[in-house]
């Protein structure tokens, strides 16, 4: 999805990572509402999704890295408290955190669930 949807010069960067995950999700307005550069906790969470009252699906804060790694991310969205900018929403949420390497042209993802007490 990122190759076919991004353009050679721009293919590097995180908003182009961040646009293939804006389509890839497209499918998901109907249970998301998405946000991206949401303020959240000590900063911007890259992409939230937000399940809209009449879902039952997790909220996913997603954070994306370059050259880094997919636990970095995660650790990112923990230490920052991310999570904080859903201090409505109770249930659970998934962090995510992708990172595309630039060399091997591979992305990584880590997941991890976290609870909200109702």
């Amino acid at each position: 999805m990122h190759m076919m949807s991004t353009s050679v010069l721009s293919y590097h960067d995180e908003n182009s990572l961040s646009l293939v995950i804006t389509l890839a999700y497209y499918n998901a307005v109907n249970e998301y509402l998405l946000i991206r550069e949401m303020p959240a906790g000590k900063g911007f969470a890259d992409v939230v999704f937000l399940p809209r009252r009449v879902s039952e699906k997790p909220a996913i804060i997603v954070e994306l890295k370059y050259d880094r790694s997919a636990h970095e991310a995660v650790e990112q969205i923990k230490e920052r408290c991310y999570a904080g900018a859903l201090k409505e929403y109770r249930g659970k949420v998934l962090l995510v955190g992708i990172n595309y390497d630039k060399k091997t042209k591979r992305h990584s993802c880590m997941m991890e669930e976290v609870r909200y007490k109702t």
